[in-house]
């Protein structure tokens, strides 16, 4: 691994586990095994390295659900695909929890991955709901945009109830009622 992407990935690494304030240079050229001179030669300074790294973050969630929602099925199997993945839940979320650090959200270039990262599965979901009502699996009263902003705001929410208790049961208790709702929502036919 190159230079850069031993720091861009210790960078991802300790903004998931720390948060930004708590990612000290220092700490990402030990996690990268660089010293200071290589991390200046290659980003200006830590905002810089932050960027590339939520960017690359952002970039691999979004693909991760991409690949999800353009799998074969019906609205709620895909959606149940995408909420059922594999993660590290008692990590939580590696780009919602940067809505927690005053930092990041005080600085709007470092906030703007996050909010696009959001906006664009909040808008995906909605899309894929709007698939599933217009071919009839899912009731026609059905609000995709508002459905989706809900499938969202259970995810992250599980995460945080998962981390507070300090096990996994209430982020799939989360993931269980949100796809609940979902099948009451589904055509007689589709259940």
């Amino acid at each position: 691994m190159s230079t850069p992407e031993r720091l861009i990935e210790s960078t991802r690494d300790l903004l998931w586990e720390r948060g930004y304030v708590g990612t000290s240079p220092k700490a990402i050229q030990r996690r990268a095994g660089v010293g200071q001179g290589s991390m200046y030669h290659h980003f200006e300074g830590k905002p810089g390295l932050a960027l590339a790294a939520i960017n690359r973050t952002a970039d691999e969630m979004r693909s991760k659900a991409a690949a999800q929602f353009a799998s074969p099925g019906t609205a709620v199997e895909r959606i149940t695909a995408y909420l059922r993945r594999e993660r590290e839940v008692l990590k939580g979320c590696p780009i919602g929890r940067l809505t927690q650090d005053p930092d990041v959200m005080a600085d709007p270039e470092l906030r703007r991955p996050v909010g696009d990262t959001f906006a664009g599965l909040t808008d995906r979901i909605a899309e894929v709901l709007a698939e599933g009502r217009d071919r009839g699996e899912l009731d026609a009263a059905l609000d995709p945009a508002a459905t989706a902003s809900t499938v969202i705001a259970v995810l992250q929410g599980g995460y945080v109830l998962a981390r507070a208790a300090g096990r996994t049961e209430p982020f799939d208790r989360a993931v269980d009622g949100i796809l609940g709702l979902l099948a009451v929502s589904s055509l007689p036919a589709q259940r």
